[in-house]
């Protein structure tokens, strides 16, 4: 057997991306040494070894000719940077060049860089209100540039790549392998224009609702990237005045918006949102949560109503964007409620956003699907043509998403025998691996619910999880093909 892939257009990008992490690097660094007016070593070092790797990828597998990409290289590629990057993104967190006793394990720093860049905000850390400012603002950068990745992944990658349906969302700059690149410098500048511009407003509504400029940085960052860290142990809830709450709630909607909506708007398209089913769909479907679990809290929790609302509202956002912030610890609120957030853990937002889980199309696609099914038994013998937003879905996309969704639920029960083959309870094992690979951060039980954290948890557990939240972040497929011989052999 011969492989089949030439790996040199795959190092030579990753190596570009290495060295562009080293030089993210200097961002928190630079902070760090205003704020506490001391040498930040564990950047300086980390960054240094960082440049190195990059620069010997990229200069090594350069040569002079035209940039392409076939099929298998754009799977590896994808897949490899989400491999790759945490493990040198947790560099800072090991405390190079500090006590011992500041840094985290090797384990724990890369389940908090992946958690980071996958923006699934589940963390190993406490102590944050004390931590080098550094930190914090590495840990929010993380999941700001992995919120980017996802969505030029989701615009530009996976339609491409056909992964679970999104071929429904195919663009020119999608649309032909070898065109990948040239084609999508103009989108990938589209997208960095518009995400920047996002997190811009949210860190200006954030200082004017209260926040200090640093909170309000950090949290612009992780809220548009639908990500959830906080520079806090007690995540938005240290934040109480209603108005930053709702600040939040707006901005993590936000992110979970296609961002390819946002780029036709600023291009001069008038009502993009109105015009995309998933949206409307998704609005809907929120605006009646909210609402049923306002009432819910109102009758027997007997709140106040405005109360009630602003604590729904942001909860039920945070969790559906699979952003991850706890404003309140929602588990208290009966195990009805628990039960609903739970289900919530898997809805997810638009494609082609900041968001994880299953996602509202996907959805929408299955009940076509479903009503088809229904009319050929009623009506054996009639055509069905199924339709999404008025056009005819491509034969192959059904299934596609049948074919996701399926192995999206097994791969849940799996990754749950697996934790509780460690001794971990079943909340705790199955909404550890509902949450991870969904990408929505904290779980239900008193060790990851909303007031938790993942510490306690065994260090397998941890790679488990790592492994989970990746497997979420990347489709499912565009990892478990990798896994398959025949995908190496000519």
């Amino acid at each position: 057997m011969t492989l089949a892939v030439k790996f040199n257009p795959i190092i030579h990008v990753l190596g570009l991306m290495l060295t562009a992490l080293a030089v993210m690097m200097a961002i928190p660094a630079i902070v760090e040494e205003v704020i506490t007016e001391q040498m930040p070593l564990e950047f300086i070092f980390s960054a240094t070894f960082c440049l190195i790797i990059g620069l010997m990828a990229t200069f090594a597998t350069r040569d002079n000719q035209p940039f392409s990409l076939d099929v298998r290289q754009a799977f590896i590629l994808t897949a490899l940077s989400w491999l790759v990057l945490p493990v040198f993104a947790a560099l800072p967190l090991l405390g190079l060049g500090l006590s011992p006793e500041i840094g985290l394990t090797f384990t724990d720093a890369v389940f908090e860089t992946v958690s980071g860049l996958t923006t699934t905000g589940s963390t190993v850390m406490t102590g944050l209100d004390g931590l080098l400012p550094g930190l914090l603002l590495w840990r929010s950068l993380l999941q700001w540039i992995g919120g980017v990745g996802i969505i030029v992944m989701a615009i530009i990658m996976l339609p491409f790549l056909r992964i679970g349906g999104m071929q429904l969302f195919k663009t020119e700059s999608s649309d032909k392998s070898e065109k990948i690149m040239p084609q999508a410098t103009d989108m990938v500048k589209w997208i960095m224009s518009v995400y920047a511009g996002i997190t811009l407003l949210a860190a200006i509504a954030f200082m004017v609702t209260g926040m200090d400029g640093f909170d309000a940085i950090n949290h612009a960052m992780t809220t548009v990237s639908t990500g959830g860290y906080s520079t806090h142990d007690a995540s938005f809830s240290y934040f109480t005045h209603p108005t930053t709450q709702w600040a939040g709630t707006l901005f993590m909607l936000a992110g979970a918006l296609p961002f390819i909506s946002y780029i036709k708007m600023v291009r001069g398209h008038r009502k993009p949102f109105l015009a995309d089913p998933q949206i409307r769909t998704f609005l809907k479907f929120l605006i009646v949560v909210i609402a049923a679990m306002t009432l819910w809290l109102v009758y027997e929790e007997d709140m106040y109503l405005f109360t009630a609302l602003t604590l729904t509202a942001f909860n039920v956002v945070s969790v559906v964007t699979t952003t991850g912030f706890a404003s309140a610890d929602y588990t208290t609120w009966g195990p009805a409620v628990a039960a609903v957030f739970f289900m919530l853990t898997f809805v997810g937002g638009c494609a082609g956003s900041t968001s994880g889980a299953i996602k509202i199309y996907r959805f929408q696609v299955l009940w076509v699907t479903i009503r088809e099914q229904l009319s050929k038994l009623r009506s054996p013998n009639r055509v069905v043509v199924m339709r999404y937003h008025g056009s005819r879905l491509p034969p192959e996309l059904p299934m596609s998403v049948l074919a996701f969704l399926a192995v999206f639920m097994a791969s849940v029960a799996v990754f749950t025998i697996l934790l509780a083959m460690l001794g971990i309870d079943f909340v705790t094992a199955l909404t550890a691996s509902a949450t991870a690979i969904t990408n929505v951060g904290p779980g239900l039980g008193p060790i990851i619910g909303p007031a938790g954290n993942f510490a306690p948890l065994p260090d397998t557990a941890k790679w488990i999880l790592c492994f989970a939240m990746l497997l979420g972040r990347l489709e499912i497929f565009t990892l478990l093909l990798l896994l398959d011989p025949h995908f190496w052999r000519d």
